[in-house]
């Protein structure tokens, strides 16, 4: 289930609400890491900072999701996103999936808008990705039948070492790990078909 066996061109065909995510962070990295383009305008535009978004700049609610703080950032979630994407994407169809992936990655976000100093700036995945944790969790308690117990103890264990290491690493945004992940867990436990 999580792991890739798919050629370039099957997962592309397989996994379009994936690939095109991956995409997106692929060129806005490109955007903010060339040193011959405006890269700090690009970065600066559709980060997330707090006081920006107090002032009405509501973009910046959803655009941190695609934007990430350098290569080993883009990597490390585009990398998550291959491995735990895909037996999701394939369960509930792209477009459930793109809601789920966007709606838990923006409630993220708010939390950190509301938790976080005015002065607080965030960019990243982690906390769409967090909601996907979060969504599989509440498919192992609640719809058992969707994942192998192997599957599932995958997960709980994935999800729980991403917990110890959002508390242990630094700059990390806490508040978008923890929130994502709730509401991942919230979306499963609303949206999964009761048996």
């Amino acid at each position: 289930m999580f792991s890739r066996t798919e050629s370039f061109n099957e997962f592309i065909r397989y996994y379009p609400a994936i690939t095109a995510i991956i995409l997106i962070h692929l060129i806005l990295y490109i955007l903010t890491a060339l040193p011959f383009l405006p890269t700090l305008q690009v970065f600066e535009l559709l980060s997330g900072v707090n006081l920006y978004i107090a002032e009405g700049e509501f973009w910046r609610l959803v655009t941190p999701i695609f934007v990430h703080a350098g290569f080993t950032h883009v990597l490390f979630n585009s990398f998550s996103l291959v491995l735990f994407g895909p037996a999701l994407e394939q369960m509930l169809g792209k477009a459930k999936f793109l809601a789920v992936y966007l709606v838990t990655g923006v409630l993220a976000n708010v939390a950190t808008f509301f938790l976080e100093p005015l002065t607080y700036i965030h960019v990243g995945a982690s906390g769409a990705i967090f909601g996907l944790f979060g969504y599989y969790i509440a498919m192992s308690l609640f719809r058992k039948d969707l994942l192998s117990n192997e599957n599932s103890q995958v997960i709980l264990t994935i999800a729980a070492i991403g917990v110890v290491m959002t508390f242990i690493q630094k700059d990390i945004n806490v508040t978008a790990h923890i929130f994502g992940l709730i509401a991942g867990f919230l979306a499963g436990r609303l949206t999964l078909p009761k048996v």
